[in-house]
């Protein structure tokens, strides 16, 4: 069964996020608090969407529903595991990409 676009968006951002943690050395296995924060933060924007299945990328969107702090981190986050996902998770990454 294929995930929906939101799924695919929030397991992306998921597994970036907790690269970001690790990366930093904020915790090993799970996420910080401050990184789990962030993670229930982009999952409930992803959730209430209003463009849902036709969405583009957050930073292409007319709507920008984050708030200027978690829009900086999540930006932090991006700028550090996007790089890096195509070591981590190559298939991810590049269904990312070609999304």
């Amino acid at each position: 069964m294929k995930k929906s676009r939101i799924e695919f968006e929030k397991q992306m951002v998921e597994q970036m996020i907790l690269l970001y943690c690790k990366g930093h050395k904020h915790a090993v296995s799970a996420p910080c608090a401050e990184c789990s924060e962030l993670a229930s933060y982009t999952k409930n924007k992803l959730n209430s969407c209003k463009f849902a299945e036709t969405k583009q990328y957050c930073s292409k969107c007319t709507v920008h529903c984050y708030r200027p702090d978690m829009k900086s981190k999540i930006k932090t986050v991006m700028s550090y595991s996007g790089p890096r996902m195509l070591l981590y998770h190559p298939v991810v990454a590049i269904k990312h990409f070609f999304s």
